[in-house]
């Protein structure tokens, strides 16, 4: 779906603009690929693509199929946006074949506005989690970067909320700030990580 993204997160290096149109051939050369390769589990993801009517979730789920098709055994995790908000393009790559369907919170929800595109909300991606369950049966899973500023406490109410529309998979990794305009960047020392253990425990949630 490009190396161009639609949005313009504090986080991330990707480049924002206007993207090039899709590549029909695209869902038949990466799951030729990946057929190549011959691994067993494989990570789809994209940019955002706020410019397409779907946001890109056909694309998305023919490319899911492709992969299935060519390598039947093949287990596959789609890492998603938001689509905007729109279900029933959630439902789409939810419905497509895949194996765990992941979309990320990023942060906490106090953290959100100043770390993600302003189109993204924490409450926007929990809808998102809930109806990916809701619609394909799959796991669900997402992740957290910390060393942002977030509190304890802000990251256990995040993990509740997860797990209240079933998310299975949480992941924490710790931020770091790659270029000065970035984000200020704390480090998430091991006992926070421990911490994390046990309240993603708590919650109900499988970590990593």
């Amino acid at each position: 779906m490009g190396d161009t993204c639609t949005r313009g997160c504090r986080f991330c290096s990707v480049r924002t603009g206007t993207p090039a149109p899709l590549d029909p051939d695209e869902p038949r050369h990466t799951a030729e690929a990946i057929a190549r390769w011959g691994v067993g589990y494989i990570v789809l993801t994209s940019v955002d693509r706020d410019d397409l009517a779907d946001s890109g979730a056909a694309h998305f789920a023919a490319t899911i199929r492709a992969v299935k098709e060519r390598s039947p055994g093949i287990l596959v995790e789609a890492l998603t946006g938001d689509f905007g908000g729109e279900l029933c393009d959630v439902a789409t790559v939810a419905q497509a074949g895949l194996d765990v369907f992941a979309h990320n919170v990023e942060t906490v929800e106090a953290l959100t506005p100043y770390v993600r595109d302003r189109r993204a909300t924490f409450r926007q991606s929990i809808r998102v989690l809930e109806h990916a369950k809701a619609s394909g049966g799959v796991l669900t899973k997402t992740s957290f970067m910390l060393g942002l500023g977030e509190a304890a406490e802000e990251v256990e109410a995040a993990l509740r909320a997860l797990r209240a529309v079933g998310v299975d998979v949480v992941t924490f990794g710790q931020y770091m700030r790659y270029v000065l305009r970035r984000l200020h960047s704390v480090y998430a020392v091991s006992q926070c990580y421990g911490c994390g253990e046990l309240r993603c425990a708590d919650a109900g949630c499988w970590w990593r």
